[in-house]
């Protein structure tokens, strides 16, 4: 029996995984999680062997999630309805077994879903398509750390204070990230990088 534990943030569609995963003979869902830090409380109490999740969802996304799984031996497999690049490059480093669209027919996800427990990976083929014709993400770790502190709308003074930075030196990467992405200031920086799933 594969046990698969779902982390979906919408409640309908959650409800739905589960009677369909549950109609086959060979899978059953264990437990269903609101969003990322409960999954993981989840993952801790049933030990599935799949984990089925949303990529956005509140207090932990679902590539942080799979991030914290990937030496895990639990495969994950990503069902989106965003086809944003950044997110797809993150999905691959986290070593994902598979990154689906949400509008994939039942048949195909569960075929996927035993797929992933031979070892097989699989990746949509339109979201493939999209990210080798766009570019990948240009910021650093440290770019994207400072993008993110921006986004929550830190001031430089606070970004500095938090990562124990000089003014000057935050307000030179802020400088950097801008000139990368092209933005007219780090607010337009922060809508960009999110917009491509960098942050």
């Amino acid at each position: 029996m594969i046990k698969v534990v779902i982390a979906e943030d919408q409640g309908v569609l959650s409800s739905a995984l589960t009677t369909i995963l549950n109609l086959e003979d060979d899978i059953e869902v264990v437990a269903t999680a609101k969003d990322g830090v409960e999954a993981v409380k989840l993952i801790k109490q049933y030990q599935p062997d799949i984990v089925l999740t949303d990529i956005e969802m509140p207090n932990k996304s679902g590539l942080e999630l799979a991030d914290e799984l990937k030496d895990s031996g639990i495969k994950v497999i990503i069902l989106t309805t965003f086809a944003r690049n950044g997110y797809f490059e993150q999905a691959v480093k986290a070593n994902v077994s598979g990154y689906l669209l949400k509008d994939t027919p039942s048949d195909e996800l569960t075929a996927h879903i035993r797929s992933a427990m031979a070892g097989k990976i699989f990746y949509e083929p339109t979201l493939i398509t999209g990210y080798m014709s766009h570019q990948k993400n240009p910021l650093s770790q440290k770019e994207q750390e400072i993008l993110r502190l921006i986004a929550q709308g830190d001031t430089s003074k606070e970004i500095s204070g938090k990562l124990y930075l000089s003014n000057g030196t935050i307000r030179n990467y802020i400088s950097e990230i801008i000139s990368k992405l092209e933005a007219k200031n780090r607010i337009e920086a922060a809508t960009i990088a999110k917009q491509n799933g960098w942050l």
